[in-house]
């Protein structure tokens, strides 16, 4: 029996899949790795710690004897985007990886946006500068760490680095590289002005692939003597694969670390605000995404690391639902969709004498599913109707957060029979490179399915809507004083 292993490179831990070409998840291995904060809102990891837990992860898949690795055909990585990697002419990491999250870039942000245009930036890759994404930490590198910068040879995202490891080809796939802004987007091909602005040599960056296209044979150090690797997506796109989000207009929300409502598309188009990212797509196409900062990470900030409580104490407060008086800014890391404020913070507002934890809990899952919201205005705004969406990420594990998002967003909420993101859209790619099947749409289509739906009440709809207006306000308000603290 052929089997297939999707590899999600995350932010705190790598996630390994051995699939069926049916689509069963036969094996499951995941390996943890740190976060360094060197100061206030950075953000990095040792590119060598991601490449240690894919090899002791791909080495526990297999050491039990259950399965055998010589019938693995395709493998493929779904991997955290916008990370840069910088390589020296003998393939050594320079600097530690700069994180998606990573808020250090406000200076070459705005130099991006404001003296080159955001304008300009729009016409050459289809977006705006933001401080996440990976032109504006070559800038910083390039100015603050002059030397590191003189050493560069090769600049890749997380997920291609590990690929390179594993088989000697450098590459990357478009959805990916749509986070650089670097890329042409709508042609797809690196924008030569944008390396010019940002004084990246062409010869630096990998080529460019399909997502579902074949890279490259595993090297033999890996005991995959038969499989090939196909390019992979970056974690958004390849969860929209596991997820089936790949038709025109079809929505899928990942409630990971970050939050992201992701809208597939047949055509190119932007957002004429650049709010929501314009980027392609794993299946060949388009997508538009809005991304928010925190979102599971907002509620493990609150319930682990602050209250050390459980994770059911909202539902203490489940009889509050559209009638909490406690509202919730989700900006512990700045944001990103639609604000762009590495400045914005999180925010507790509303608290009264009688207010408990309970209630406090609750408006965390509530800010979070606001914070979407936005997204998705912006996308319906733009001709999308959002009157159903996929989930995935841990949070999508909370059956209360799903009823309040479902009900702020007035949209079917559906979770999946195989709930696994990245790491299962990254297997269906690996089945399509090596032709197991003919393309995305029908692996899709045969592998994911629907396994339940939350609906909307309307009366919890209306109570959300009037509280969306007030938390609309918030933020607002509060602008001019995050950026004075």
């Amino acid at each position: 029996m052929n089997t297939y292993i999707g590899i999600d490179l995350g932010t705190s831990g790598v996630k390994i899949l051995l699939v069926a070409k049916d689509g069963r998840i036969l094996s499951e291995v995941s390996e943890s790795y740190p976060v360094f904060y060197p100061q206030d809102g950075w953000s990095e990891q040792n590119p060598s710690d991601w490449l240690v837990a894919v090899k002791t992860g791909l080495k526990k898949l297999f050491e039990e004897g259950k399965y055998d690795s010589s019938a693995v055909k395709g493998v493929s990585i779904g991997g955290q985007m916008h990370g840069l990697v910088l390589m020296d002419e003998k393939d050594e990491i320079i600097r530690p990886a700069i994180l998606w999250n990573d808020g250090r870039t406000q200076k070459q942000t705005d130099y991006l946006n404001q003296s080159i245009g955001k304008q300009k930036l729009s016409s050459l890759t289809a977006n705006i500068a933001f401080a996440g994404f990976t032109a504006p930490k070559i800038l910083w590198v390039k100015e603050n760490e002059p030397e590191n910068f003189q050493k560069i040879a090769k600049l890749c995202l997380p997920k291609d680095y590990i690929a390179y490891m594993l088989t000697g080809e450098f590459t990357t796939d478009y959805s990916d590289a749509s986070g650089t802004l670097l890329l042409d987007v709508q042609n797809k091909c690196w924008s030569e002005e944008m390396c010019r602005i940002c004084s990246v040599e062409k010869k630096w960056l990998p080529k460019l692939c399909e997502s579902f296209e074949a890279t490259g044979k595993i090297k033999a150090e890996y005991n995959l003597p038969n499989a090939l690797l196909t390019a992979g997506a970056g974690d958004n796109a390849a969860a929209a694969i596991g997820t089936g989000t790949v038709k025109n207009g079809n929505c899928n929300i990942s409630l990971g670390t970050s939050g992201t409502v992701f809208v597939a598309q047949d055509n190119f188009s932007v957002d004429e605000k650049n709010a929501l990212h314009a980027f392609a797509h794993a299946t060949g196409n388009w997508h538009l995404m809005g991304c928010i900062l925190s979102a599971a990470s907002a509620n493990k900030w609150w319930i682990e690391d602050v209250l050390q409580a459980d994770y059911a104490l909202a539902t203490q407060a489940e009889n509050k639902l559209g009638e909490n008086t406690v509202y919730f800014l989700p900006y512990l890391m700045g944001e990103r969709s639609p604000h762009n404020d590495v400045n914005a913070r999180g925010a507790f507002i509303g608290m009264r004498p009688d207010t408990t934890k309970a209630e406090m809990s609750l408006a965390v899952l509530e800010g979070v599913a606001f914070a979407l919201k936005d997204c998705v205005e912006i996308a319906c705004a733009n001709g999308v109707k959002v009157d159903k969406t996929n989930i995935c990420g841990g949070g999508a594990k909370s059956t209360l957060w799903k009823k309040i998002i479902a009900n702020v967003l007035n949209a079917e909420v559906r979770s999946l029979q195989t709930e696994q993101g990245p790491a299962y859209g990254a297997a269906i790619l690996a089945m399509v490179g090596v032709g197991e099947y003919a393309s995305v749409k029908e692996a899709t289509e045969k592998l994911v399915k629907i396994d339940s739906t939350v609906s909307p009440e309307p009366k919890l709809v209306k109570k959300y809507e009037k509280r969306y207006q007030v938390f609309q306000k918030l933020y607002p308000n509060l602008k001019t004083v995050f950026a004075e603290m």
